[in-house]
């Protein structure tokens, strides 16, 4: 069975970068990882705002 190799993921980390170049590969992670962080925040003000309701029988 045929892997991918280490120097195979570094040819296509570098075909990237000369398509996208580091500039728009650096704007694209900060906001990848800003809307990440407001996903995160969000679900966890959503847990605390909404208490969990446990109806007795």
């Amino acid at each position: 069975m045929m892997g991918i190799s280490i120097w195979q993921l570094l040819i296509i980390l570098l075909i990237v970068v000369m398509l996208f170049g580091t500039k728009r590969l650096r704007g694209l992670g900060s906001d990848l990882g800003g809307a990440i962080s407001g996903f995160r925040k969000s679900m966890n003000d959503g847990e605390k705002a909404e208490p969990v309701k446990q109806e007795l029988k």
